[in-house]
């Protein structure tokens, strides 16, 4: 398991989604995954021994929150993405309906299923259906039949609970092996705030303005309009610099929900310049993602190590994220990766096709894990090294990929992972 990464002005607490005031969650198998019991509930002894996974999961919060979401920016988008898209626009939203097992994209009457999900769980809680989200993720366009989930409403509205951030994160996995969440205390204007992630995401990754499926809870007090500039921001610089294997879904969401039932005062765009509250959110807001985004990069499918690839003396910012995610979703380098072959070629000429503008003849390498580290690159020429001193380098879990693109002063951050013999034979089957 990685690190988690934090600074001094964060807290790590445990209840994931369930963490920030306002918010209760569940999630159980009704039967899209596997066979489910007669009212609905699985056995959660054999949920937690991994013999029967949930596929149905809903975060709930006691009053109308703030909202804010962005979505896949593939042409072909899934039912609920659509159907979220409108809810959210108005900056509202109360609960989130997810299943997994079946993505309920290019299937005949994706969306009405998507907005009778909705529909459903609104009148088990008493709201209305455009204060409900809905995501789905799974095989694409196999039948979706929501029998299952309209069966089993009853049983995951009535087991809502402060505890049931586990249920639910274990409901929205797919070939994830690791379970993906967060949630951190800080301080605004002297309240103390909250918040809180869950994440799934192994195959499938290479969000662009997107994420896989991620959602996220606080009790901050902020105003619809910020909450979804902050958003927007803050998942350009994380999940955006995220990739396993190249490839984005048809499914891929992440939203925010705010209850505000912190008390701060409210962070509005009338006194977002006017103190450190905004600065101090998108902080928090960065910590929880950014660690997340490197718990679904070490997860990805097959992967042994999570690559982090730092590139710092870019000309903007842009042109680092650019070279950055060039580098970490290169076939070539994520398989040199996992054969421990420090194959500095591999990097400058990813770094030489991402778009970026930089000058070949001042680029750098650096490779850096806890077993130490080796410069195998300056000037845009290769220096010599010892390769069984880079060996022992590339063996550790997590491997650092450190760039000189110049003398500028911008950088930017980007996470992978290696290429294994594994993440074929996941995707060779991954329908059966």
């Amino acid at each position: 398991m990685i690190e988690i990464q934090l600074d001094s002005r964060f807290k790590t607490v445990g209840g994931g989604v369930c963490a920030s005031r306002g918010f209760t969650a569940n999630g159980i198998c009704c039967g899209l995954a596997k066979k489910a019991t007669s009212d609905g509930e699985a056995d959660m002894q054999n949920v937690q021994d991994k013999k029967v996974k949930n596929d149905l999961a809903l975060i709930f919060a006691e009053k109308p929150c703030a909202a804010a979401a962005v979505f896949t920016t593939n042409t072909v988008k899934a039912a609920p993405v659509r159907v979220s898209r409108e809810h959210v626009a108005n900056g509202i939203a109360r609960a989130v309906i997810i299943n997994s097992v079946n993505a309920n994209a290019c299937v005949p009457e994706g969306e009405e299923k998507a907005r009778k999900m909705c529909a459903i769980t609104a009148e088990k809680l008493g709201i209305s259906p455009a204060e409900v989200l809905v995501a789905s993720t799974g095989v694409i366009g196999q039948p979706f039949d929501i029998t299952p989930i309209e069966n089993g409403i009853s049983a995951l509205a009535d087991g809502l609970s402060r505890d049931g951030n586990a249920a639910a994160l274990n409901a929205i996995m797919t070939t994830d092996a690791a379970e993906k969440e967060l949630a951190v205390e800080f301080t605004l204007g002297g309240k103390t705030c909250r918040i809180g992630g869950m994440l799934k995401g192994s195959g499938m990754i290479n969000p662009n303005m997107a994420t896989t499926l991620t959602f996220i809870t606080t009790d901050a007090a902020i105003a619809p309009e910020i909450l979804k500039r902050v958003l927007k921001e803050v998942v350009a610089d994380t999940l955006n610099c995220v990739s396993v294997d190249g490839d984005t879904s048809t499914n891929d969401m992440v939203c925010v929900l705010a209850s505000g039932l912190a008390e701060n005062a409210e962070i509005t765009l009338e006194n977002i310049d006017k103190d450190d509250d905004y600065n101090m959110f998108r902080d928090a807001l960065y910590a929880v993602m950014m660690n997340l985004a490197r718990m679904m990069a070490r997860d990805g499918e097959g992967a042994t190590k999570l690559v982090q690839c730092v590139c710092q003396g870019a000309r903007t910012a842009n042109d680092a994220r650019l070279i950055a995610k060039s580098v970490i979703s290169s076939s070539l380098l994520k398989a040199a990766m996992f054969g421990k072959d420090a194959n500095w070629g591999r990097i400058i000429c990813a770094a030489g096709y991402s778009g970026a503008d930089f000058e070949p003849d001042e680029f750098g390498v650096a490779i850096a894990s806890e077993a130490g580290k080796i410069n195998v690159c300056k000037d845009g020429r290769g220096l010599d090294f010892d390769e069984t001193l880079a060996k022992k380098v590339l063996e550790p879990e997590e491997i650092n990929i450190i760039i000189t693109a110049g003398s500028g002063l911008r950088s930017a951050v980007a996470w992978g992972c290696d290429l294994t013999y594994d993440y074929v034979k996941i995707n060779g089957d991954y329908r059966s």
